[in-house]
């Protein structure tokens, strides 16, 4: 099915028919990791990026924070995740919430993993929020 766009701005398509592209973090690609933007604000989305990732057998995210947060929903295949100093194992219909400014990092499973990304377009917080003390 193509991408299609509508008169009212709306776009519908299937995931895995939007290009995938490769994951740099820190100036580096990460080997085994793609990501579909399936929604951007290029597309004229205001609040929210809706993103496809997906990691095959073995591949590591590295440890990363931002100033935004993450809503995560498993789609296929499992992952370990690390979330400040708590590590998690996850799979197939998990979700996962990631408060911004906290240290995260993901490790895929045997069978690979698959899951969608929803984070807000601009950042949430500043650079001095901290939810572990809030906890």
């Amino acid at each position: 099915m193509p991408v299609l766009r509508g008169s009212c701005g709306e776009k519908i398509g299937r995931a895995l028919d939007v290009e995938a592209e490769d994951v740099v973090i820190a100036g580096r690609k990460l080997e085994g990791v793609r990501i579909r933007w399936l929604i951007r604000d290029s597309d004229g989305a205001r609040a929210f990026a809706m993103r496809y990732f997906t990691m095959e057998p073995g591949s590591h995210i590295p440890g990363h924070k931002h100033p935004w947060e993450h809503e995560i929903f498993v789609i296929k295949g499992s992952m370990k995740v690390r979330i400040g100093s708590n590590t998690y194992d996850v799979g197939e219909g998990s979700f996962i919430f990631i408060p911004p400014n906290v240290e995260h990092e993901y490790w895929a499973g045997s069978e690979g993993a698959h899951f969608l990304c929803l984070i807000p377009l601009k950042p949430t917080v500043d650079e001095n929020y901290d939810p572990c003390s809030q906890a």
